[in-house]
């Protein structure tokens, strides 16, 4: 995952923080894979490359490596949402534009699509990735009035559902073209949004996943 966190500055610490994203990049890796967490400390490791002990030097529990590298692939996630839609002001339009970009993930970025199919949902109200930047936006939209919707909350339960489930209907089968632009535009409906607007908004260019 890409952060600007400041660098280390000693040679142990910079070994230390390289060992600690080999393993969050192996769980990544074998979540994405299987999808569940039964490989053990030291297939972990070798898929690694890192010592055994090692292991122990960064988590206590497997299931909290697993947590921290879902919690590295949302915030991943986050954070190239962020950027490709960082120029769009009106919170509709960028609401859509996360919507399909995440099905376009599917192509460029297969891992992070993954573990967010698998995983994403029990982590949807997390305090870091996806959830709260849906979060912020859906409170944007409720003050603002651009969306019609009581509580931000439930309205991030039923996006959230909405999306791992459009991923969850890729994987098994081959779906349409516009599958996301279709559920973009169900979305924005949900969200109060009129029928022609919402067709509209989801509908239109789509910047280009990096």
């Amino acid at each position: 995952m890409q952060q600007s966190t400041p660098q280390p500055s000693s040679r142990f610490e910079r070994r230390r923080m390289q060992s600690r994203q080999a393993l969050i990049s192996a769980a990544r890796q074998i979540l994405a894979e299987t999808g569940d967490t039964s490989a053990s400390i030291q297939q972990i490791a070798e898929r690694a490359d890192v010592g055994f002990g090692t292991f122990y030097n960064h988590f206590d529990t497997k299931a909290n490596l697993f947590d921290v590298a879902v919690a590295d692939a949302l915030e991943e996630y986050g954070q190239l949402l962020d950027k490709i839609t960082e120029h769009i002001d009106d919170v509709a339009e960028r609401f859509a534009t996360s919507v399909r970009l995440t099905l376009a993930m599917a192509a460029t970025h297969p891992e992070i699509t993954q573990i967010i199919r698998l995983r994403g949902m029990s982590h949807i109200f997390s305090q870091t990735g996806l959830g709260p930047r849906a979060l912020r936006d859906l409170e944007v939209g409720r003050q603002s009035r651009r969306f019609v919707i009581d509580d931000a909350e439930i309205a991030l339960s039923a996006v959230g559902g909405s999306i791992i489930g459009l991923l969850q209907l890729s994987a098994s089968s081959d779906i349409d073209s516009s599958a996301g632009e279709q559920t973009a535009e169900l979305v924005l409906r949900m969200l109060g949004l009129p029928l022609e607007e919402a067709h509209d908004i989801a509908n239109r260019p789509l910047p280009q996943l990096s």
